[in-house]
């Protein structure tokens, strides 16, 4: 894989975690997260529950930041961790259903767009952690 597609990589996953995590914040009267990559914190002092650290078998924030950012899939790290990358599926798309949850209780989107939204989020999630 050259150089270019990793960065193309890193930018896509980059923009995809900050719009599912920040629009969360904007349309729903709730505070959610489908990514916890986006609270990565890199201060020592920052020890928060993280599920997909879990789900993933990684350490730290900080070196899946590092991972990611190296071009390596969520699915790569996880089973170079030891882990199986369907949890992290899992994991992520009941978070991202979720959020459609409050959106739709907010009233920011229709029971059809919901229920169009709910049907691609398994797809969309696989193809994001696996990056095919």
């Amino acid at each position: 894989m050259n150089f270019k597609q990793n960065i193309k990589r890193v930018i896509i996953v980059g923009t995809m975690i900050v719009a599912i995590s920040f629009g969360g914040n904007t349309w729903g009267s709730g505070n959610v997260s489908a990514s916890p990559v986006a609270k990565l914190s890199l201060a020592a002092g920052a020890l928060e529950h993280d599920d997909l650290l879990e789900a993933l078998n990684e350490p730290s924030g900080e070196e899946l930041y590092y991972s990611l950012h190296e071009g390596k899939s969520l699915a790569d790290i996880a089973s170079a961790n030891g882990a199986d990358a369907r949890q992290v599926i899992d994991l992520q798309t009941r978070q991202l259903a979720r959020q459609l949850e409050q959106r739709l209780a907010s009233g920011s989107i229709t029971k059809e767009q919901y229920e169009a939204y709910l049907a691609e989020v398994p797809e969309i999630i696989s193809r994001s952690v696996n990056q095919v």
